[in-house]
């Protein structure tokens, strides 16, 4: 099984490298930083690629994404999971523009042409690393904003492969808090550790589940924020 991780070099995509790997998994393995790419190449056991990229650089990470698929001779899985987010309280302009470039632009570049390259192949599976954020707007607006977009297009991806009667899985992972750089803050509750997070996301990997909570009790956190009113969510929120 050959597999490309977009975001691999820390967190929930650097562990899922290592687990993947484990397995027996050839990897293709991307992200900003070339020397943490260099570092997680030496400890994985199964053959590994790499590539750096910067999703904010759309046209860059296209090239070194297609350039990934043709060096591996074809892929059967892709997993995006770079992700950005701020929780600076002053919601500066910049910041809120970063995370739009990367979550959604980004994100969408590679997932379209992973789309594409699966609609040629003639089956595949891409894996979206949305958020537990994405049920509900918050104080992060655009971090919120951009992970509602992140479910969204993977849902429209799996409506539009069943339209083409192609033989593509979609998979949602909507991860709760995992004790990552991402989880910051006093006080985060349900915070699990990234080797359980990453387990659980290999495993819904494995059966090709459309939505998956990680850990799985954040589908009750969800069904209750989807339940709240405006004004209660709004106050428990702030």
């Amino acid at each position: 099984m050959k597999a490309i991780i977009i975001g691999a070099t820390s967190g929930i995509g650097r562990e899922l490298a290592q687990q993947m790997s484990t397995q027996g998994y050839e990897l293709g393995i991307t992200g900003r930083r070339s020397h943490l790419l260099d570092t997680l190449a030496e400890v994985l056991p199964a053959k590994a690629y790499k590539a750096t990229m910067d999703l904010e650089d759309v046209q860059g990470a296209l090239k070194a994404f297609k350039q990934l698929l043709e060096t591996m001779d074809g892929v059967d899985l892709v997993v995006i999971n770079s992700g950005t987010g701020s929780n600076d309280p002053k919601l500066p302009l910049e910041d809120e523009l970063s995370t739009v470039a990367v979550n959604v632009l980004g994100f969408t570049a590679i997932a379209n042409v992973a789309y594409h390259y699966f609609v040629s192949k003639g089956h595949g599976h891409i894996v979206g690393i949305s958020s537990i954020a994405a049920v509900r707007g918050g104080p992060a607006a655009s971090y919120n904003a951009s992970k509602a977009y992140v479910s969204s297009y993977l849902e429209g991806l799996a409506c539009r492969a069943h339209v083409d009667a192609k033989d593509i899985s979609i998979t949602d992972i909507r991860p709760g808090f995992v004790d990552t750089a991402m989880a910051k803050g006093e006080g985060i509750f349900w915070c699990a550790p990234v080797p359980k997070a990453a387990q659980q996301i290999l495993t819904a990997i494995k059966h090709k589940r459309s939505v998956v909570y990680v850990t799985k009790r954040w589908r009750l956190i969800a069904i209750l924020l989807e339940c709240l009113p405006g004004g209660v969510y709004r106050k428990l929120m702030g």
